[in-house]
């Protein structure tokens, strides 16, 4: 598989920005595609696209003659939208995006799904949690619009991947992403003892399973998933190695997980959730923590 040119819907996003940079840096021609103007310098190329226009997504991606696609451009959340809005910019853009990629021929195509699949920190039920580690093959429960949506989008993605022109396709299910100075101001300097916890921003407790993930992993997984030659449709998880508390895992699942199956130690402040199955595949593992900052 020869990847050049490499396209990133909402390039003008945090993460995008990072994912545009991550394969500048590498060697690769860069288009962003986002609505509005342009906010970022590190693409070669800029198209402002409504995503959720069927004909401009499939004119970008033609005009540009781009070999691949990050998929970044939709609604990170849905406090701030309807949920029909919510739901239509995840599922129907993605849909969007995935036709166009095989009808073009498209080596491959990189989804941003979310650790909220599971149904997490956007419901009032807590996260219903099996065992641990936290695998992609742990059921999903999810119940709101961000959550189901995220979910759709997987398996908007399994039926493209069940055709025999259909991309390599990878759905990345991220937590909350942070920057240096994000993690410092979140971690570092907050109390993330159990006792700090129980105040602490829900994106980054219990309901999320203490993940999260530094913006240069974040952006290096994205681009080896593109770079990944697989038949089909994967999902991966992509987190930190480390748990956003100070408290070793152990005691994080004896409180907060008690009617979960430990299926395999956990030592240390080891991530609830595996990163074996990018490792294995993508040859990616997280290399950052907000404990060296």
């Amino acid at each position: 598989m020869t990847i050049e040119q490499v396209a990133v819907t909402g390039g003008n996003g945090k993460i995008g920005e990072a994912i545009l940079a991550e394969f500048a840096d590498n060697g690769y021609g860069t288009i962003n595609i986002s609505r509005g103007k342009r906010r970022e310098e590190s693409s070669d190329t800029f198209q402002s696209v409504d995503l959720l226009d069927a004909g401009a997504v499939y004119g970008s991606l033609a005009r540009t003659d781009a070999d691949a696609v990050v998929h970044m451009g939709t609604i990170p959340g849905p406090t701030d939208h309807p949920g029909f809005e919510t739901y239509e910019s995840n599922v129907q853009s993605a849909y969007h995006v995935l036709e166009a990629a095989t009808n073009l021929g498209l080596e491959s195509v990189v989804l941003p799904s979310s650790i909220n699949a599971m149904g997490a920190a956007y419901q009032d039920a807590p996260t219903d949690v099996r065992y641990l580690p936290v695998d992609e093959e742990h059921p999903l429960t999810p119940r709101d619009p961000y959550a189901v949506s995220k979910h759709a989008m997987e398996v908007t993605a399994d039926g493209f991947a069940r055709n025999s022109d259909a991309p390599t396709i990878s759905s990345l299910r991220y937590p909350w992403v942070g920057t240096d100075e994000e993690l410092r101001e979140m971690f570092v300097d907050a109390d993330r003892s159990l006792e700090g916890l129980e105040d602490a921003w829900h994106h980054t407790t219990r309901d999320v399973l203490f993940s999260y993930l530094h913006i240069e992993d974040a952006a290096s997984i994205a681009r080896l998933a593109a770079e990944a030659s697989f038949d089909g449709h994967e999902r991966f998880w992509a987190v930190a190695g480390d748990t956003s508390a100070a408290v070793d895992s152990a005691e994080l699942v004896d409180l907060y997980y008690p009617d979960a199956t430990v299926r395999a130690g956990l030592e240390g402040h080891q991530s609830l959730i595996s990163t074996e199955k990018a490792r294995r595949i993508l040859g990616w593992e997280p290399e950052r923590s907000w404990r060296t900052v």
